[in-house]
This record gives C-alpha cells, structure tokens and sequence, in this order.
C-alpha cells in the first residue's frame, strides 16, 4: 500500500512541480508524435507500452501496445519482465504518468526509454492513427451536442479534464462553487477528456486541465494548466 501512495505522490510532484530526481536525461528521449510514430516503425520489435488505465486503454491506443497500468498492483513486476538492455517506448493520455514510468524505469536500470512527449492527446491531435479492443467503444459528446450546450444567454465556463489529473482535481472545488454561486450568470461545463476523445481533437484540447469559456457561443478565453479561482472568476465578471 506505501509503494502504491509513493507512486500517487510522485505523480502528483511531476505534474506540479516538474519532474527531477537527479536522473541524466541523456538516455531518456522526449519525441513529439511524429517522432514516435517514426520511432515505433524503426524500432518494430521494441516493447510499447501504455500506463494507462485498462478503461482507457480499451477506448483508444496505439497498435501493439501492451497495458501495463501504472496504478495497478502488477505495474513493477510487469516492467521487471522486460529487457533492460533493449529500448522500450512509453506513454499515457497527456504526459504525465508516463513521465513517472520513464524516470521509474531508468532508475531500475534500464538504457534507453523514449516517451510520447503529450501522450495520446498530441498523438490525436496530429491525426495518427489507433486501435481499440472494443467494436462499439464510446467516443462521447458529439460536436453538435456541445455547440448546442453553449447555446445561452449565460457565460459557458467548459473545463476539460481527467479523473487522473492532480492540477484537474484541485480545480474541481472552486468550479462547482462558481456553478453553485454564479449560477444567475455562468454554466459551467465540465467535460472528460478521457471519455470524449473525438471532442477534444475536434476543440484541438491537447493537454489538460483547459478552461474555456464563452459568451454568445463565441470563445472569449481559454487558460491550460492549473490556474487560481480568483483568476478565473475575474474574467467571468
């Protein structure tokens, strides 16, 4: 149970704070999704890894990839079977728990580990393509139904997020005061970005948490990454 609470903690650490651990760089390789993708073709016979969880392994994933979930359980004997020696690839949904798997794994030992730099968010965002194990996986809001959610005379506060995310769930608070206590004024819509995927490619989210807000139907703001509440509230006013 302590090994597991580390892990919750050091992923919340790289995702406020950056991640540092006195780790040389030089064998971890950071690549944008074209770059990986090319990576992935160089290197076929190469481990790819997706530290995701299964429900959202099963919504979308890169061809071949195996699911070892960060969270779970079995997370280090799964990567104690790999071979060290050999270059292995990793990502998630936006970067940060594959982030803690690269720095995990290099300090076990291993040699060479690249990383999807934006995980699956920037690998959607630049139209490449991935499977899924289900015939009928759900894709969520449909473009059409969140338009018609910004049709009204309020402002419409959207907020992109995962259940996963640190900076995500310390926002969540201070959004439902403001749906609670500007409701007179303000819609606050709160849209999961692991659920709604064609959505977020359709707004071009490629990272989270993102706050938009519009007036009129009309995008008037947009902030990505942690913010205050009093930040937020003074462009609702």
């Amino acid at each position: 149970m302590k090994k597991y609470l580390a892990v919750s903690l050091a992923i919340v650490t790289i995702v406020f704070g950056g991640c540092s651990n006195g780790q040389s760089k030089s064998s971890n390789t950071s690549l944008s999704a074209v770059e990986f993708s090319e990576k992935i073709t160089e290197l076929p016979t190469a481990p790819l890894i997706d530290v995701r969880t299964p429900g959202e392994f099963s919504q979308g994933h890169l061809k071949n990839a195996l699911n070892y979930d960060i969270s779970a359980a079995g997370f280090e004997n799964q990567i104690a079977s790999l071979d060290k020696s050999k270059p292995v690839l990793v990502y998630c949904l936006s970067g940060s728990r594959s982030s803690y798997a690269v720095q995990d794994m290099l300090s076990k030992g291993f040699k060479t580990v690249y990383e999807l730099d934006g995980g699956m968010m920037k690998w959607r965002s630049a139209n490449l393509p991935e499977t899924t194990d289900l015939a009928t996986a759900s894709t969520g809001m449909s473009k059409q139904q969140f338009e018609d959610l910004l049709v009204t005379d309020k402002l419409v506060l959207v907020d992109y997020y995962a259940d996963w995310c640190a900076p995500c769930k310390k926002m969540k608070p201070y959004l439902d005061e403001i749906s609670k206590d500007m409701a007179d004024k303000v819609v606050v819509i709160r849209i999961n970005a692991d659920e709604n995927r064609n959505l977020c490619k359709e707004q071009k989210i490629d990272a989270i948490p993102v706050l938009q807000l519009y007036k009129n139907g009309k995008l008037i703001w947009a902030n990505t990454g942690f913010i205050e509440k009093e930040a937020v509230v003074k462009q609702l006013k």
